[in-house]
């Protein structure tokens, strides 16, 4: 077609909205026509009127599939469909990654957080965003916070009934909830408060608008570090609150890294390792299988289903796991091999962080220090407590702390 460039080795992605070919742009509409295969969902693909490339829907499982896909229309003009940004939680993103952004070329159309932030008056830039397709709910308890405004992404019509439930059980069932579906097209629009949702099933294509707010009784469970002890399902072994906060500051999360949780009890530093931002990954090493247990149920409670659950003993449990960027050890300390393992195992740059609370251990991490350098510190925390009819400080054990960067 006139206009159009067609190039057999960049595989084109037009966004599509809810309006169909009526709300493409002349341009897209031309890379559309022109291409040699059309890939897509069934439901995408009927939005393109005749005549047009060979039509290919999308197979299940999409992305094991998808790298044979593309070679087996190589040499061809290929258009891709999608959903309307396909950078946002899309196919867009998945193609880059999978080809390289210069055989991409995308052409966006506005994405459902534009349109659900405009028809409800809220700025883009203030809205969280969870996608719960093909995810679990617990997901969404992070950004469950008072006052934070939040756009789930549903995975289909039960997702809605999902998220009140999760909200109501959490202490949020005075959120507002609007359930928006069909943005850009036929839309429709439910508001309620999620204690009072009473649909179990709403049309598939939908988002919600979540206004969160909290009961009177909701436990506060922020992003930052340190969350209450009873947080936590343990049996005692768990890094406590006030050494945790300090145990995670000297650890640095940052976006997209994995972090080594050795000995992990609780998993309390693995979840708030993972907790800090929704790229962030860890593994839980655990030789016991209860704690196990308990590390997989807390996850799952504040929001960080994705966690890995290693159940056995370090050194030998730690044997293939993937090359972490950090690690704590909290539990295990003077096993033989731990420490040296863990440091081989440890990418340069990385932080090793080991919590010492017996004289073996203190010894043991004092050697390290003297050989690899970095901080050590011994902290000390005293909570008050009723002392007869008076008021008094009882200490906790002391900790031992090393924590140094691998150079």
């Amino acid at each position: 077609m006139d206009g159009v460039s067609v190039d057999p080795d960049v595989v084109d992605v037009v966004g599509i909205g809810a309006d169909g070919w009526a709300g493409l742009p002349a341009h897209a509409r031309e890379i559309v026509s022109a291409a040699d295969v059309l890939l897509g969902s069934a439901r995408q693909l009927d939005l393109v009127p005749e005549p047009a490339g060979r039509r290919v829907p999308w197979p299940s499982p999409l992305l094991p599939a998808l790298p044979g896909l593309i070679a087996e229309h190589s040499g061809r003009s290929i258009c891709v469909l999608a959903s309307g940004d396909p950078m946002f939680y899309g196919i867009g993103a998945t193609l880059v990654k999978l080809l390289g952004a210069q055989r991409v070329r995308v052409l966006a159309h506005p994405s459902s957080l534009s349109l659900a932030c405009a028809r409800m008056g809220w700025p883009v830039q203030d809205t969280a965003v969870v996608s719960l397709v093909g995810r679990p709910v617990e997901l969404l308890h992070p950004a469950v916070q008072p006052g934070a405004r939040v756009l789930v992404l549903s995975a289909d019509g039960s997702t809605p009934a999902a998220v009140a439930a999760l909200l109501a059980a959490r202490g949020y069932g005075s959120s507002a909830m609007t359930v928006l579906s069909g943005l850009g097209g036929d839309e429709r629009r439910i508001d309620a408060r999620a204690a009072d949702w009473d649909r179990p099933v709403t049309d598939a294509l939908n988002v919600i608008a979540v206004d969160c707010r909290a009961d009177p009784d909701a436990p506060h469970l922020p992003r930052t570090p340190g969350l209450p002890d009873e947080a936590f399902r343990h049996d005692g072994q768990l890094t406590k609150r006030d050494v945790r906060a300090v145990t995670l500051s000297r650890l640095a999360p940052t976006p997209g890294r994995l972090l080594w949780d050795v000995g992990a009890g609780a998993g309390s530093i693995a979840i708030e390792w993972m907790r800090s931002d929704p790229s962030c990954r860890a593994i839980a090493i655990e030789h016991r299988e209860d704690r196990a247990a308990n590390i997989a149920a807390n996850a799952t409670a504040l929001g960080v289903p994705g966690i890995q659950v290693v159940t056995g003993a370090a050194p030998r449990a730690l044997e293939g796991l993937e090359q972490p960027d950090a690690i704590f050890v909290g539990g295990g300390v003077t096993a033989p091999g731990v420490v040296d393992t863990c440091w081989d195992a440890l990418r340069p740059g990385g932080r090793l962080v080991v919590n010492a609370v017996t004289m073996e251990s203190e010894v043991l991490v004092a050697g390290w220090y003297g050989r690899s350098g970095g901080e050590l510190t011994r902290i000390g925390v005293e909570h008050a407590s009723p002392v007869g009819g008076f008021t008094g400080w009882r200490p906790a054990m002391r900790v031992t702390q090393w924590a140094v960067t691998k150079r």
